[in-house]
């Protein structure tokens, strides 16, 4: 009997502990320093396979409503580029792959091709005179050049926003 009482003291103590309701866990904190998350279209960019070996460029692309609701801001973050190389790209409707491009969104002199610094990176951002769109298809493509515009180098589909 006396070892089942030294068991039952150990026992009820670990639990008081366990179940004490005056325990103060620490409190779950949300964090808001991302406003657009949930208004903003998002996309991976990556060279074509057909490009493996010659290209490997990737990166990063949003569209988003502009401050006033009736632009579109557009911004493209690559990485893995030849440095000193000059890009052409902008959004398209559709998908990355031939025969799913549905045309540019605005104007295609509306995006100021981006230039890749010394270190292989570059970023760029445009903003388009249209409401950003809520449903559909649309993807990002940076093309090889000015002179080579039908040469995709990278491109990819934007996701929507998560509601």
């Amino acid at each position: 009997m006396s070892s089942r009482f030294t068991l039952t003291i150990p026992l009820l103590v670990l639990l008081s502990v366990a179940c004490n309701p005056s325990r103060e866990d620490p409190v779950v904190q949300v964090s808001t320093s991302d406003p657009a998350l949930h208004t903003r279209w998002n996309a991976t960019l990556a060279s074509p396979s057909a490009l493996a070996g010659a290209v490997q460029m990737r990166g990063s692309a949003t569209m988003q409503a502009g401050a006033d609701g009736t632009t579109t801001v557009l911004t493209i973050e690559l990485s893995n580029a030849s440095p000193g190389g000059v890009h052409p790209w902008a959004a398209h409707r559709g998908q990355c792959g031939s025969g799913m491009d549905g045309g540019v969104l605005g104007t295609r002199d509306a995006y100021t091709p981006v230039t890749i610094g010394s270190d292989g990176l570059a970023t760029a951002t445009t903003t388009i005179q249209m409401h950003t769109p809520v449903t559909g298809s649309y993807f990002i493509a940076v093309r090889a050049s000015q002179a080579n515009w039908e040469t995709i180098v990278a491109c990819g589909n934007l996701a929507p926003p998560t509601r």
